[in-house]
């Protein structure tokens, strides 16, 4: 079965994590491939890139300054199926690659990978967006999965991948977290 690979180089402006490969992304050896994920129409939509890619581009994602890996490299047919051990393992390799490459944003694509990677408890109360900067060099965010099965609406998805482009753009959140238009 073909390997999603990382996609990862220098100077990245944001290095997206996801749990890890869905059986169609393992299938086909690329990220994000599965029917109902909208990440590429996220992606194109918030202007991250200037068009909209194919999975079968995913290692083109760094002339846009972007890159991709997962906290866990095994495929299964959903994130229920993954063992707390692997993504604490996960967690360690992934801050290597941290400290590695120094992107500027770190995106987790779904709480649960933010609370193993900082070692906080499944029930720590995580809000998506902009997490509180500590003394690591890049920044971190919490950003929905871009899966179909989550429940939150397109709308609201595609807010927080605006917010990533604004970081990026601005370096800071452009609106306070009160904001309507936003939140």
């Amino acid at each position: 079965m073909p390997e999603a690979k990382d996609v990862l180089g220098p100077d990245l402006d944001v290095l997206f994590v996801g749990y890890n490969p869905g059986v169609k992304s393992g299938m086909m050896g690329h990220h994000f491939a599965g029917p109902g994920n909208l990440f590429w129409s996220l992606l194109a939509d918030s202007g991250l890139t200037g068009q909209r890619l194919r999975p079968e581009q995913d290692q083109e994602l760094p002339v846009w300054r972007l890159g991709i890996t997962n906290i866990v490299d095994r495929v299964t047919p959903g994130i229920q199926d993954l063992f707390t051990e692997e993504m604490a393992e996960g967690a360690l390799r992934l801050q290597q690659k941290i400290r590695h490459w120094h992107p500027k944003i770190v995106v987790f694509l779904g709480k649960d990978i933010y609370r193993t990677f900082a070692g906080l408890s499944r029930s720590a109360t995580i809000p998506w967006g902009l997490q509180s900067r500590t003394q690591q060099a890049s920044l971190y965010f919490v950003a929905p999965n871009p899966s179909r099965r989550s429940t939150l609406p397109y709308e609201v998805r595609l807010r927080y991948f605006r917010e990533i482009r604004n970081v990026v753009v601005w370096g800071v959140e452009p609106y306070p977290k009160s904001s309507p238009e936003l939140y």
